[in-house]
């Protein structure tokens, strides 16, 4: 492939656009719902009537809130990482830091919105919770050591109150937290020379909170379900 400095502005957007609708298809792919599929049981009809991991395993059974949340980590984690790869082979870190790292977050949010608004369902998805997790994860080392501590987090949040919508706020929360010390506090990594990964991961943690507005709504009403909750109607 040509050096950065010699890709023109036509086969910069094409290249672009390429990699973030692979992004999207990828993290479109709807986990949640071909495995309840596979055990002949459709989750959009069940529970929440959500395709995330938290319906899968009310409505499934434990195990497999784990085996979709696993699958949906990848959705984020997969895309993100191949191209931050890609793009760090072919030199655009080193020689356009500002569009290898634009390049990059863009693949990183199509991730995310294909779960969120899978083309496949309606545009009907889950909450990207999973799938921003993948993300912070592949984006190392910026995101992956918060994205760490925020995953304790949201274990140590939904143990206690036994609300995944809890964990994933607070978790959320704790991300933003936690990398915002990491900038104020790493010698190398000042936040002047890294705002697009602090406006994008301000930008992720707000998505997910507006995601979650109707589980606040419930929570408000003392109507949320608790964590592995059986779904009525399911077997």
């Amino acid at each position: 492939m040509m050096p950065p400095a010699e890709i023109s502005a036509v086969h910069l957007w094409v290249m672009a656009a390429g990699l973030t609708a692979a992004g999207y298809l990828f993290g479109s792919i709807p986990f949640g719902l071909l495995v309840g599929l596979w055990k002949n049981v459709d989750i959009r009809t069940k529970g929440s009537c959500n395709i995330g991991a938290t319906n899968a395993g009310r409505v499934l059974g434990k195990r497999y809130f784990y085996i979709v949340l696993l699958l949906d980590l990848l959705k984020g984690f997969v895309p993100t990482a191949a191209a931050g790869l890609w793009l760090r082979l072919n030199g655009f870190f080193e020689h356009s830091p500002v569009v290898g790292t634009t390049i990059w977050l863009a693949v990183a949010f199509a991730a995310v919105a294909g779960h969120n608004w899978p083309c496949w369902l309606g545009f009907k998805g889950g909450k990207g919770v999973s799938a921003s997790l993948g993300v912070v994860l592949a984006i190392y080392p910026y995101y992956t050591f918060p994205g760490l501590a925020a995953f304790a987090i949201w274990i140590v949040v939904v143990a206690v109150t036994r609300y995944v919508s809890i964990g994933s706020i607070v978790a959320g929360l704790g991300f933003l937290i936690g990398l915002g010390l990491l900038f104020a506090f790493h010698p190398a990594w000042r936040i002047g020379d890294h705002w697009p990964l602090a406006a994008f991961a301000a930008v992720m943690v707000g998505l997910l909170i507006f995601r979650h507005r109707t589980n606040i709504a419930r929570l408000r009403s003392g109507t949320e379900n608790k964590f592995m909750a059986k779904a009525e109607g399911a077997s």
